[in-house]
Formats: C-alpha cells, sequence, structure tokens
C-alpha cells in the first residue's frame, strides 16, 4: 500500500508541474507568436496512440523551442484509449495553429500520418513522434538546411537519450539490408557526429520533407503497414527522382525510444521488422547493389562511396576573418566542398574554436576536435582511417613537417602541399633588411624543411609568378601550380565610385606577422609625416588584430587603431576610404591585403615586395619603394579623382581575371581524377 501511495504521490506531482509548465507558457506576452498564418511554412505532424503526458510534453517542447517559426501543429490521434482526444481543449485551446485529428478507429502509424497530411497547409511536412522533446531551434535549423539547396529532400535531427548519449545521428542501410543507427551510445559532443551530412536516411522520428515530394511519391508506401522500414522506404524513393537526404546536427531531438509503439508486443515488433526488411529487400533490390557491405562505418556515414575523401591539415581551424593565412585555407575548404569532396580538418591545437568550427561543420565539413585526437590515439585514427582519403591537403611548413612521415606512413594517395608563401625566401630578405643574424640562421633551416617537403609530397601549390619560377629552377619532377591566394565567388557592384566624397589612408593586416609591424612602423616614421604636411586633416586607419603596444603607442589624432573589425566593418571602412596602403619591405608570396583591396575596388599602394607575383598591368596598385618618393606618389594620387576611380575599376578586372571560383577550380582539376 505504501507503495502504490507513493507512486501516486509522483503522479500527481509530475501532473502538478506539467501544468505550471503549460500555465507559465500560455502567460507569456508573445503568445500571438503561435497564430497561423495563411499558410504555415511547416507542418508538424504528431501521429500519437495514448501517452497523453508524452505527447502534452511534446508539444510543450515545440512551443518553447520555436516561439517565432511559421508553423501549424496537428495532433494525430489514432483512436487512443486515454484522454487524447481532448488534449487540445485542456491544455492548449488559447494556440489557434495547433488542431487535432481524431481518426474513428485505429489504422496504425503508416496509414495516420498519410491520412494527417491530408490536413496539412504547409511549404514542408515534419513528422515527429510523440515521445519527443525538441531542442531550441530545432525547427529552425532543419528548415535552413532544406532551403539551401533545391536538391535536398528531406532532413532529420541529431537523436540523443534522455541521459544525454547519443541515439542516432543519421541512419546506415548495409548492401545486406541490414539497419545502423550511427553512433548509437556514443558521447554526442565528438565531432563525428556533429556536421552536417549526406546519410541513407534518418529516422521517422523527426524527419522534414517538402510536401511537393512527399505527394509526388504518394506518402508511405502501404505494403510497409502498420510501420517500420516506411521511413527508410521514403529516402530511398527520394533518391530516386534524385534528391538527396540530410542529417542537422543543430537540430537535436531528445527521444524515449519506444514508447511510440507501446501498444505492439516485443515478439510483434521483431515479426513486423523482419517482415518489412523483407519487403524492403525486394523493393529495391537494385538500388541495394550499391549500398556498402556491413562494417565499413567511417565511408558509410556520410554516403561517401560515390565521392573523393581530402583530409586538410592546418595550424587551427581557420579564423577567416583575422588572418590572409586563415581566409585563404577557408575559402578553399569551401572550394573542396563545391568540387564534391568529402572534407575533414584537423587542426593541430586540436581547439574547437567558435563560431568558426560551428561554420565549417554547418558547410558539411568534419572537424576533428578534442582529446581523444591527442597523441597515440591520433596515430590510431591515421592508422585506421587515412587511406579511406584518396588526397591529403598540407600548409605551412612547421606543421607539414610534424605530419608528413605519419601521413606517409598510412596513407598511399596524393600529398598536396600549398607553401602560401615560401617562409626561407621571406626569412632571407627580412635578414636584408635587419641584419639580424638570428634571422639568417632561420631561413637556412627553413629552407632546408620547405625543400624536404617538396621532395615528399606529389604536388606544389604556391602563389605568385615569382615563386612559381623560383621553385621550377630549383625542383626537378614535381607538379607545381602557380594558384590563387585569395578565391572570389562574385564582385560587389555598388561601390561609391566618386572618390571626391571619401577620405584617409587605410591599412590592414595580421600583426602577429612581423613584415606588418615592420611595414606599419617605417610609413609612420619615414612617410607618413611627409603626407601629413600637405593633408594635416588626414587620419590613417589600422585594420588588424592582435595589435602589438608598438603600434598601439602610433595612436593620435591622425593615426587610428581600429583593432580587429568584421567583414562587414572593415568592407564599409573601405567605401569610406579614399587609398589603402601595404608598405611591405620584405615578405614572401602573393599578399591578402593586395587581393582584398582590390576585390573592395580601393585603390592601393604598395612596395615591389607587396606588388610580388600579381599583374601590375592591369593597373589595380602602384609600386614604389622609395619612401619619400612613395609620398609624393599618395599625395598626388590623393586628390587624382579620375586616377582613383580608374584604378578602382582595375581591382575589380584583376580579380575577375585571375582569383575566381572558375580559375581556381580549373587548377586544382588538372590533378584531380
Amino acid at each position: 500500500m505504501q507503495i502504490i501511495h507513493k507512486n501516486k504521490m509522483i503522479s500527481i506531482f509530475k501532473f502538478i508541474i506539467l501544468f505550471i509548465s503549460i500555465f507559465l507558457l500560455l502567460c507569456k506576452k508573445n503568445i500571438n507568436n503561435f497564430l497561423p498564418s495563411e499558410p504555415p511554412l511547416v507542418s508538424i505532424i504528431i501521429p500519437v496512440y495514448n501517452n497523453l503526458n508524452f505527447t502534452t510534453n511534446c508539444i510543450t517542447s515545440i512551443l518553447e523551442a520555436e516561439p517565432t517559426t511559421n508553423y501549424e501543429i496537428i495532433i494525430s490521434n489514432d483512436n487512443s484509449e486515454d484522454k487524447t482526444k481532448s488534449l487540445k481543449r485542456k491544455y492548449f485551446n488559447n494556440f489557434s495553429n495547433i488542431f487535432i485529428q481524431n481518426n474513428q478507429e485505429n489504422i496504425n502509424y503508416l496509414l495516420n500520418c498519410n491520412n494527417a497530411v491530408k490536413k496539412s497547409r504547409g511549404k514542408y511536412i515534419l513528422f515527429l513522434n510523440n515521445d519527443s522533446k525538441v531542442h531550441k531551434d530545432w525547427l529552425t535549423s532543419l528548415i535552413k538546411l532544406i532551403e539551401s539547396d533545391e536538391k535536398i529532400g528531406m532532413v532529420g535531427s541529431k537523436f540523443i537519450y534522455p541521459n544525454g548519449l547519443l541515439q542516432e545521428a543519421g541512419g546506415i542501410i548495409w548492401r545486406n539490408g541490414d539497419l545502423a543507427n550511427y553512433g548509437n551510445g556514443d558521447n554526442a559532443e565528438l565531432p563525428e557526429y556533429n556536421y552536417i551530412k549526406e546519410v541513407d536516411f534518418i529516422s521517422g522520428t523527426s524527419i522534414l520533407i517538402r510536401k511537393s515530394l512527399w505527394e509526388k511519391i504518394g506518402g508511405f508506401d502501404k505494403r510497409f503497414i502498420p510501420a517500420y522500414y516506411e521511413d527508410i522506404d521514403l529516402a530511398f524513393e527520394l533518391r530516386k527522382l534524385g534528391f538527396k537526404i540530410m542529417y542537422q546536427p543543430l537540430s537535436i531531438v531528445e527521444h524515449y525510444k519506444g514508447i511510440s509503439f507501446q501498444k505492439f508486443e516485443t515478439s510483434m515488433i521483431q515479426q513486423y521488422q523482419e517482415t518489412n526488411k523483407k519487403k524492403f529487400i525486394e523493393k529495391w533490390e537494385n538500388e541495394l547493389k550499391y549500398q556498402l557491405e556491413p562494417g565499413n562505418f567511417f565511408m558509410a556515414r556520410d554516403r561517401c562511396q560515390n565521392k573523393s575523401r581530402i583530409f586538410v591539415l592546418d595550424r587551427f581551424v581557420p579564423n577567416f576573418d583575422k588572418d590572409a593565412g586563415g581566409r585563404c585555407c577557408y575559402m578553399y575548404l569551401n572550394i573542396f566542398k563545391d568540387i564534391g569532396f568529402q572534407v575533414t580538418f584537423l587542426g593541430d591545437d586540436l581547439r574547437r574554436i567558435e563560431p568558426y568550427t560551428t561554420i565549417l561543420q554547418q558547410k558539411g565539413i568534419e572537424v576533428l576536435y578534442g582529446d581523444s585526437y591527442k597523441n597515440e590515439s591520433l596515430e590510431d585514427w591515421f592508422k585506421d582511417n587515412l587511406n579511406n582519403f584518396k588526397y591529403v591537403y598540407l600548409q605551412r611548413p612547421d606543421i607539414s613537417e610534424k605530419y608528413i612521415d605519419l601521413i606517409l606512413k598510412y596513407f598511399s594517395g596524393k600529398i598536396i602541399y600549398f607553401a602560401h608563401d615560401l617562409h626561407h625566401v621571406r626569412l632571407a630578405r627580412e635578414y636584408n633588411i635587419t641584419h639580424d643574424k638570428i634571422k639568417y640562421k632561420e631561413s637556412q633551416n627553413m629552407k632546408k624543411i620547405e625543400m624536404e617537403i617538396f621532395s615528399k609530397v606529389d604536388i606544389i601549390y604556391v602563389v605568385g609568378n615569382y615563386e612559381y619560377s623560383y621553385l621550377k629552377e630549383k625542383i626537378e619532377n614535381k607538379i607545381i601550380r602557380n594558384i590563387p591566394l585569395y578565391i572570389y565567388e562574385s564582385q560587389y557592384n555598388n561601390i561609391e565610385k566618386n572618390f571626391q566624397n571619401r577620405r584617409d589612408l587605410i591599412f590592414v593586416g595580421g600583426f602577429l606577422h612581423s613584415p606588418n609591424v615592420d611595414g606599419v612602423l617605417w610609413f609612420s616614421k619615414k612617410i607618413y609625416p611627409k603626407i601629413l604636411e600637405k593633408f594635416p586633416d588626414m587620419v590613417w586607419h589600422i585594420v588588424s588584430s592582435d595589435t602589438p603596444q608598438e603600434i598601439r603607442n602610433l595612436e593620435s589624432k591622425n593615426i587610428k587603431i581600429e583593432g580587429f573589425l568584421s567583414d562587414e566593418e572593415l568592407h564599409l571602412l573601405y567605401q569610406k576610404c579614399r587609398l589603402a596602403i601595404a608598405p611591405l619591405r620584405f615578405g614572401a608570396g602573393v599578399k591578402g591585403k593586395i587581393l582584398e583591396a582590390a576585390h573592395n575596388q580601393i585603390p592601393m599602394v604598395t612596395t615591389s615586395i607587396g606588388g610580388e607575383g600579381l599583374d601590375n598591368s592591369i593597373g589595380a596598385f602602384i609600386v614604389e619603394d622609395n619612401a619619400e618618393k612613395m609620398a609624393k606618389i599618395i599625395c598626388k594620387l590623393y586628390v587624382d579623382y579620375s586616377k582613383l576611380k580608374q584604378m578602382s575599376d582595375s581591382g575589380k578586372i584583376l580579380i575577375e581575371k585571375y582569383f575566381s571560383v572558375k580559375k581556381t577550380k580549373e587548377i586544382i582539376m588538372k590533378d584531380i581524377n
């Protein structure tokens, strides 16, 4: 009796908590957000049979997680034996976007879903099990993904157990028709479960599909009545029409697995699964031939059997808005995805740097991070997985030197090395300016490292005509490509070209790079004072992250240290300034700041080092190494508005001719098969 009394008290307590949650939700000021529009974007269909508390909790979680998304909720009650029929009136009567459809007889899961869709009005249909609790932005992230590509037919969520462990990060179907819920029971935060990817199927617990495709297919195939394999069959039907099924890890659903099918005995469930598996194999016999044999989870988890994999290494996740190297790496990661590669990225520091890591993951790039990849475990990962890749893409000599022998030990495909710039050449030039013997020794040591890397890789990428010619003379029997540093998909078309309405100078560059520190100090001492004699109200804007104190000390009424600016803020500043400068006295390779200025169509004055490797005949920049002459050129150009406009137009031409996506792909495809 005491046990019964205790259980009764627990049930009453749970009911009170549920009642309070719903009451507070109804009292929210933004209640009008739940009023339906005509028509809603998404119709959320929740097929239910009994389990009133689960259904109520599920709906409450939707209302809390997605307070502003345009949706309707259709509760399709399959003749439940509890009080589900009165759920709407009792708990959600004030919500005019929540509807309940009561079946007069029990028709089971599959037909219940098919019938409910007939009542829907949304562009998209989302099936959601009632034994689920959705997390914040669960629906928003699904919508964003499906609307990003018209060839995506269906998207699904990441499912976790109530204890936080992973239930499924996409589904796998093997050649023999067996199924696997990828990652089941593992840590849901591991990197392999947190990037967007194409999958064989998503379990029907939470899937979003275009209604037009649903109607074209005719809904769930009735041969799979009452349930099981109907969601997998739907994925195969969509692929047959040329559409992709995608997994969205930002859409998180807590799933109490099995509650939805409590009316079936375990033996009945197993019987339905086996019977429908046979029906599925019979229907999709030809398509199953192209699935992988059981066991190769690494290739099967993102349907990579029809794609090439590329493994990309760098110092850390690219901070693409903070430094030229990071921006370059980020652009090439995007190019590899656009070409059709499945991309895995490893940062040497193994940090999950945000928001950059999530940005890559949302582009479909796997990013490895965390303690599980340190030391011996990383070598184990190389041993187990590296030969599933066709290409390895290395960058920077210090990082490449660290990994090249380990890669050669476990990898038999092509290795590409992107030099970014020749470090030993840059260090030698710095020695010629500073006469610092340490820089000379560093240059000689770096030359040895770089030449050894060149000898071990298959393809060498360099930027600029100078470095291409330099290596061609020194290295035989190697493929060397002159490839763009930056890549631009589109050009700005709304740039202000009346330069009389602009004013001031701008410098952009990272101060962790010593040539930038030297160049700014040199310009501030030798050149800028002469310019201020003629234009005393001029302001020089210095934009950079990691600004050292010696640069901060320059700040005055004529020098403004802007610090770090977002891409949007920087673009606006470029449009306000009249002229960009890059006073570099040493360095190597093509300079990102020159290309960025050309892309923003602002005239540039630089040095021969700054303009190295670029086609200056187009007229986007002026080169001068002498301090006094540079000051005179800037003073003259500053008020020559027609010349400034001409140089601005030339910047656009330079980018279109050499730094387009099309041009970059042409170079890369020479070595990819």
